[in-house]
Formats: C-alpha cells, sequence, structure tokens
C-alpha cells in the first residue's frame, strides 16, 4: 500500500490517493446506477396502463389506485424501495408509526438517504481537496473527511423518521387518557361509539393532533364498510403504543361476549389515569438522580473556590514572606 501511495503522490501529487479514490467511487457508481434503475415491464403496470387507457376512453377518468402523473421517482421503485416484502412492510409500517401515510412514503424516504448521502459526499470531496490544496493533511484525516458527511448524510433522514416516531409515540400516550374519558362521556350520554369516534376526533385535534387523525381515519374506515375489528387492529398497528393496544383489544373481547361498551371505557379509561399518575411519578422519581452530577458541577467548585479561596492565598503570602 506503501508503494502504491507513494506512486500515486509522484505521479498526481499530494493529493494522489485522494483522487484515486474519488476516481474509483465514481466509476462504481457509474457501474451500478444502470443495473439498479433499469426497470422490467412489470404486467401489473401494463394492466394499469390499459385500465388507464381504457378508463379514459369512457370518461370516466382515471383510477384511484393508479400513481399520480407527478410522481417523477416512480420509474425508480425497483432501485428505491426494498424488493423484500417483510423489509419493505417494516419500513413502511415505521414511517406510518411517523406520521407518514403517503403510498410514496418508502419510495421519498430511500429517495432522501441517497440524494442526501451523495450530496454530503460531494461536499466532502471538495472539502478534502481544498484542504490538501491549502495544507498537507494525512490520508485518514483526508477519507475520514470524505466518508463521514456521507455517512452522517445517509444516516439523517432516518434519525429524523425515528425521532418523529418517538415524539408522536409520546403525544398519543399522553393524549390517550383523555380521549377515553371524553367517549366515556359521549358513550353515556346515548351516542354511539361510531359517533362517539368522530367527537372525539374532533375534539382533541387542537391538543394531541396525532391521535384525533388516527380515530379520523378509524371513522372514515367504519363509514367506508370495512370490518370494526380489522379497523381497531389498524389502528393499533399504526399507533405502536400498548395502552391502543390494550384499549383495541378490550373493545374487541366487549364487542365478542356482548358486554356494555360504557363499562368497559369506564374501567379501562380509569386504568389509563392511574397509568399517566404513575409515569409522571416516575419522572419525578428520577430527576433527582439526574440533577446530581449538575448540582456537583455547579456548586461544588464555588463552594471550594470560596472556602478554600482565603486559606490558600494566604499560605502563598507566607511562603512569599519567607523566600524574600
Amino acid at each position: 500500500m506503501e508503494m502504491i501511495f507513494d506512486m500515486l503522490t509522484d505521479k498526481l501529487g499530494p493529493a494522489g490517493p485522494l483522487y484515486a479514490v474519488g476516481g474509483l467511487g465514481l466509476l462504481l457508481v457509474a457501474l451500478t446506477l444502470p443495473v439498479l434503475m433499469k426497470r422490467r415491464a412489470d404486467p401489473l403496470d401494463k394492466l394499469a396502463k390499459a385500465r388507464r387507457a381504457e378508463s379514459e376512453k369512457q370518461g370516466k377518468g382515471v383510477s384511484l389506485r393508479n400513481s399520480s402523473k407527478t410522481d417523477k421517482l416512480e420509474k425508480y421503485s425497483n432501485f428505491l424501495e426494498p424488493q423484500n416484502d417483510e423489509e419493505y412492510s417494516s419500513v413502511r409500517l415505521k414511517l406510518m408509526q411517523a406520521g407518514y401515510r403517503s403510498k410514496t412514503a418508502v419510495r421519498t424516504f430511500h429517495f432522501a438517504q441517497f440524494a442526501l448521502g451523495i450530496l454530503l459526499l460531494v461536499i466532502g470531496v471538495l472539502y478534502a481537496i481544498l484542504s490538501s490544496a491549502t495544507g498537507e493533511p494525512t490520508t485518514q484525516s483526508l477519507i475520514l473527511s470524505i466518508l463521514i458527511p456521507g455517512a452522517i448524510g445517509y444516516m439523517a433522514p432516518k434519525y429524523w423518521v425515528t425521532k418523529r416516531q418517538q415524539q408522536r409515540r409520546e403525544e398519543i400516550t399522553n393524549g390517550f387518557p383523555d380521549s377515553l374519558d371524553m367517549m366515556l362521556v359521549c358513550v353515556e350520554a346515548g351516542q354511539s361509539l361510531d359517533q362517539a369516534i368522530v367527537r372525539v376526533s374532533k375534539e382533541i385535534r387542537s391538543g394531541y393532533p396525532a391521535l384525533a387523525d388516527e380515530f379520523e381515519i378509524v371513522s372514515h374506515e367504519i363509514k367506508a364498510g370495512k370490518d370494526k375489528v380489522s379497523v381497531l387492529r389498524d389502528m393499533a398497528e399504526r399507533a405502536g403504543v400498548t395502552d391502543v393496544a390494550s384499549f383495541v383489544t378490550v373493545l374487541i373481547q366487549s364487542a365478542t361476549f356482548g358486554t356494555s361498551v360504557a363499562e368497559a371505557l369506564r374501567v379501562f379509561s380509569a386504568e389509563m389515569r392511574d397509568k399517566r399518575v404513575m409515569r409522571a411519578e416516575e419522572k419525578a422519581n428520577t430527576l433527582p438522580t439526574k440533577m446530581t452530577l449538575a448540582t456537583m458541577m455547579l456548586t461544588v467548585p464555588p463552594l471550594l473556590i470560596i472556602l478554600l479561596g482565603p486559606s490558600i492565598y494566604n499560605i502563598v503570602e507566607t511562603l512569599g514572606k519567607f523566600k524574600m
């Protein structure tokens, strides 16, 4: 390797290894992209095009299942979307739990990873070329200055989605007890469960928009004629919160065994309120432990300076007098 580095340095200058690595990377990208982006003809796409042409001839418009004409990433779907069904379902579920429900969410997510990774990689290459022109950095620092921005750009969308997923789960968890109390009031006032869900979704939107969206989706799916059990289970899967899954189980069991929905909601809402109080107490109990380090760093040094400062000053003065 040292011989290769020396040869590249002699022929291309101090930045010779950098140019070689960048040229090799660009060559690999140029060889890989045409293969990955080459899209084979899908029989389902042919069928969709035929149906679209037929519907346009009949003047009925385009089917709702057809992709939008403005979707410029559709032709790269084989490259941007995972071909494994399990992996695709996992990414799709994570994006739905983060609040991104569009049909092109997976495609857009992977495109963002790819685009940001390439963009920051190019910025890292430019920075490495500039630093090599103005100084003499080591080969290791040049490679790190190229790879680290690319890795950050690739991981940034994933970090954003994970953070958004956690925030949304926390919002649903905090607002769920209030929504259950309001739903209980609506049911006891004589409304059906479907009407109560619609009313709750409207009332809690200002405080908990994520939970309101979930209840609104449930109401729309029930109005569309979808089975209520599957609708509730889909809600629990989209939310990704244990409390919502338990609530769905309670409603399904109440409908199966013919028990009162109001009684089930009363018991479950009381339990959710108790769990919220327990979570608040848990956070309050962990607060002193978290503040210990900050208290030591901000309190002990000033206290030592106040207590020991005069004594140290007197000792220094005394030693100075003895030396004189």
